[in-house]
């Protein structure tokens, strides 16, 4: 039998600890086949048991996301039921004397969704608090409006949003004073310390369990009737397909729909009922290139006039319409420009029918997202926030009327959730082209016009994925130390380092490099995938229409071929 160090044996012994503990058959077997191989001297199964032991899965301020594996650096029932316990602890430390905290947890249809959160439910209630599961999976926004309706203290929702199929995850909402907002630090480390010490302190056989209360279906179709008070009657129908992209979305959707005075979309059918495989996509994201080519062929059947899609837990919204220069006859619309044209629309709205200013309230986005989001609070005398990347920061801008950031992320409804909602953002969506037909225009239209008024704000992202996470580090670091006066032929006018904080946004490891012209470049490290991100954007205010698209888009090809030199 082959020889194994000190720190092969140690890892041999947590291995077998897990086994010992975990709830799981698959994962259970799975775990023994590693290491028996690894005892045997197979050199890849020991250097998985290396990746799954000698890390784990980081609980921050996006909870918990990974693929689906047995170990600590890997998403299984183990690593769950200690987040549930160490969450419940941390619940528990923070209430008032004599208050029972509690907690809604919720769930999408990936693979252990259910299981996951109720393990969850099982765990804290044993804990000693009142836990509550929705009654079936439904969309994230449902839950994060469950926090807040049911004022409970903390709501968890098990997903992993658009990530690969074998991945899950755990989202943590805060009610009360965080009006049930995702968690920011100083909870996430507070949070993760209680996590480790339970992980430390107990197996998962030891941790009590308890019985948990079900929701009732009340609380849908609460969600239903404020998501629907977002539109406004519809006085023309526009022809729209809808995608669930094998996700959640759809059941809820439909109704909101409904409730809103919407004709039903045309489906997609392949991909309207959850499944966790996934099976017709290659990666379950609206951004991702293909992903809304079925959307596509069923929206050419019908002559549709707008696509829209939610991403599997419903958090999300792409858009779609017709386009003769598109291949396929449709151009998926990104963030930015869904974004702009919804915060157009919210500033309207604030301002009144007739768009007198003195409006009362605020327009928010990432740091990332548009600068053309700035123009239009400013037209409407509304405040404007750039906060960092996530809605767990938009959603706690002051007079908040409507947040976004270019991943596809809209906060419409305020008062209802508190974080991106791609179902009440659909329907403010068909509304908006809803109004725009019964004028005679379409979304295309509304484009032009956004460009006359506010300015051609163009922007473009580069991803550059590495293996070696070393390099962005490196990358960042040589930016910092060697600053560009130029990029892509334009003119550096400054840079501003995040790292300690800028004004009033706290320490990020973000570079924004502000150019002569108005154009912009914010470099920063992805805070869930192997990634250094690049957001270029660009500005064209004066001519026509057309001359305001070229100017912004020959900056910002200039620029995007200029930081791929920079970042290679």
């Amino acid at each position: 039998m082959p020889q194994t160090n000190a720190a092969d044996a140690e890892r041999l012994a947590l291995a077998e600890a897990w086994i010992a503990q975990d709830p799981d058959p698959e994962t259970r077997a799975e775990l023994a086949a590693l290491v028996e191989g690894a005892r045997t001297g197979d050199a890849r199964a020991a250097a998985d048991l290396a990746d799954r032991f000698d890390d784990r899965l980081a609980f921050g301020t996006a909870g918990l996301r990974g693929e689906i594996a047995a170990g600590p650096n890997r998403m299984n029932r183990v690593l769950v039921s200690q987040a549930a316990a160490g969450l419940a602890a941390y619940l528990v430390e923070r209430a008032e004397p004599g208050e029972t905290p509690s907690v809604v947890i919720g769930y999408d249809g990936r693979k252990n969704s259910a299981v996951f959160a109720r393990d969850s439910a099982e765990i804290m209630a044993g804990a000693g608090l009142r836990a509550l599961l929705l009654p079936t999976l439904l969309p994230t926004p449902v839950l994060a409006f469950a926090v807040r309706h049911l004022a409970t203290s903390a709501g968890v929702m098990v997903t992993a949003s658009h990530n690969p199929p074998n991945d899950n995850g755990y989202k943590v909402y805060l009610g009360g004073s965080d009006h049930g907002s995702q968690i920011v630090a100083p909870a996430d480390a507070e949070i993760a310390a209680h996590i480790e010490r339970v992980a430390a302190s107990a197996t998962v056989p030891q941790l009590p369990r308890g019985a948990f209360e079900t929701v009732g279906e009340d609380l849908l179709d609460e969600y239903i009737r404020r998501t629907a008070l977002v539109a406004e009657p519809p006085t023309a129908q526009p022809r729209v397909v809808y995608t669930a992209m094998h996700g959640v979305g759809w059941a809820t959707a439909a109704r909101v729909f409904a409730a809103a005075g919407f004709d039903a979309p045309a489906p997609v059918a392949a991909q309207i009922s959850p499944d966790p495989a996934f099976p017709t996509v290659a990666f379950p994201n609206p951004e991702e290139p293909g992903a809304m080519d079925l959307s596509f062929e069923e929206a050419r059947a019908v002559d549709a006039e707008l696509v829209i899609a939610n991403d599997p837990d419903a958090d999300r919204l792409a858009v779609a319409i017709p386009d003769p220069r598109a291949e396929g006859g449709y151009r998926r619309l990104s963030g930015n420009e869904v974004g702009l044209l919804l915060g157009w629309r919210a500033a309207r709205r604030a301002a009144g029918a007739s768009g007198d200013s003195g409006a009362n309230g605020a327009l928010a986005c990432s740091i990332v997202s548009s600068p053309g989001l700035e123009t239009v609070a400013r037209a409407y005398d509304l405040d404007f926030e750039a906060t960092l990347t996530g809605f767990k920061w938009i959603s706690r801008a002051p007079g908040l009327v409507f947040g976004f950031e270019e991943a596809l992320g809209y906060l419409v409804n305020p008062d209802t959730v508190r974080d991106k909602d791609g179902i009440s953002a659909a329907v403010a969506f068909l509304s908006l082209a809803a109004e725009l037909k019964a004028e005679g225009r379409t979304v295309a239209d509304h484009l032009d016009e956004f460009v006359e008024r506010f300015g051609c704000f163009a922007s473009t992202q580069v991803s550059l994925r590495v293996t070696d996470l070393s390099r962005i580090g490196a990358i960042m670091a040589r930016l910092r130390a060697e600053p560009p006066a130029s990029v892509g032929g334009i003119r550096v006018e400054r840079i501003e380092d995040l790292a300690d904080g800028f004004g009033a946004l706290p320490p990020s490891d973000v570079l924004r490099i502000l150019f002569e012209g108005g154009a912009r470049v914010m470099v920063r490290p992805s805070g869930t995938e192997p990634k250094l991100k690049v957001y270029i954007d660009a500005v064209g205010a004066e001519g026509s229409v057309d001359e305001r698209r070229a100017a912004a888009s020959a900056a910002v090809e200039a620029l995007e071929a200029g930081m791929r030199q920079l970042t290679s």
